[in-house]
């Protein structure tokens, strides 16, 4: 009979109590010897969390940054909007407006060197930087649009997707000066998300002149085709890298609640949105994801969660 250790290349650990789990516990076995059972640590998915709202409920906003350090800027309350919210991990507070009231813009970078990028006020080219306090107006993009995603930095940023007056496949690149032409997605489209830097991003979902599911990858020169997410939805959120994304909300219709992670090759569903809804904005990462905006509510994303588990044959 196979052994755990010819299996696994350890024994099983003896404890007289439980660990507490943690990331590097999942798949480990032991034995309670206190009690005397097998138990385990068991992945439960990712799952989401209220975090504190928005001090605005508003939808078609961008947002960049980290769980605990985000940015939301821009949207959608009635007419469009130049505010700016900085996120600490549980309450927004406000920051310095845009110099251009618009929605359905694209966003990159950090809350202190954030990045925001066209839009409609009417359809936008301008491009504005964050310092963690104030706006500056900057070079705009070649090609005015809205409705794009974007990611990267505030010196090395992306920009692709959207609509201009027409959907488009264009691709722009950021130097923290001047944009540039970078290559064409393989499927035009917008109300699409993104996630990950200039020479390894992520485009995924959309509307073309449908839903779209399909993924793609760009290194910096051109993108190619991943596999495509389980459910086709447009005006999604996304956070992440290029090998560890993150797409969560959108409508299909109705508004979405699912969330799926990729891998770098294929995605999977991870868990629910509390909230339902499209035109959100996203930030973080894979493990550590944030959800805002399409209402006032804030989610906080974390993966894996772990739970100690009594092991039987059944």
């Amino acid at each position: 009979m196979t052994t755990f250790k010819e299996i696994r290349g350890k024994l099983i650990r003896t404890l007289d109590t439980d660990p507490t789990p943690a990331a590097n516990y999942e798949g480990e076995i032991w034995y309670n010897k206190t009690i005397g059972v097998l138990k385990g640590a068991v992945s439960l998915g990712g799952v989401w969390a209220s975090g504190g709202n928005l001090g605005t409920a508003r939808f078609g906003l961008a947002g960049t940054g980290i769980q605990t350090a985000a940015l939301g800027f821009g949207g959608y309350i009635g007419p469009q909007t130049d505010l700016t919210e900085e996120y600490d991990g549980s309450t927004w507070t406000a920051g310095g407006n845009l110099n251009t009231t618009r929605y359905g813009l694209g966003g990159a970078g950090t809350q202190t060197a954030g990045l925001g990028f066209g839009g409609v006020n009417p359809v936008l080219a301008s491009t504005e930087e964050y310092n963690g306090t104030s706006w500056t107006s900057v070079n705009s993009m070649i090609t005015a649009r809205y409705n794009l995603a974007g990611c990267g930095t505030q010196t090395a940023g992306l920009g692709f997707g959207g609509y201009d007056t027409a959907v488009t496949n264009a691709t722009e690149e950021y130097d923290g000066t001047s944009w540039v032409a970078g290559g064409n997605l393989g499927t035009s489209r917008y109300n699409l998300a993104g996630c990950g830097i200039q020479t390894e991003a992520l485009a995924f979902g959309g509307y073309t002149t449908a839903n779209t599911a399909a993924t793609e990858e760009y290194n910096g020169t051109s993108w190619t085709s991943g596999n495509n997410m389980n459910t086709a939805r447009r005006h999604l959120a996304g956070a992440g890298t290029q090998t560890a994304g993150l797409g969560f909300g959108g409508s299909i219709p109705p508004d979405s609640a699912a969330t799926e992670e990729y891998d770098g090759t294929s995605w999977t569903a991870g868990g629910n949105l509390g909230t339902a809804r499209n035109d959100l904005a996203g930030a973080g990462t894979q493990t550590a994801g944030l959800a805002f905006g399409g209402t006032a509510a804030t989610e906080e994303y974390t993966n894996p969660t772990l739970e100690t588990q009594t092991l039987t044959t059944s």
